[in-house]
């Protein structure tokens, strides 16, 4: 569902699988993406948690 909805949003950010089992994936995204994409995910209709790697 996250890979279809981000995916809507055309070049915002390519969703990638880290951990199957425990539903861990990353979001690359760019700089000028960043703010778009927290606005998108902070509104998901599940709970996640963010991670960000600077």
């Amino acid at each position: 569902m996250l890979t279809k909805i981000i995916e809507a949003y055309d070049h915002l950010g390519i969703v990638s699988t880290l951990n199957r089992q425990q539903g861990m994936v990353i979001i690359r995204g760019t700089v000028d993406t960043r703010p778009e994409l927290l606005k998108i995910l902070v509104n998901l209709p599940f709970p996640l948690e963010t991670i960000e790697n600077k």
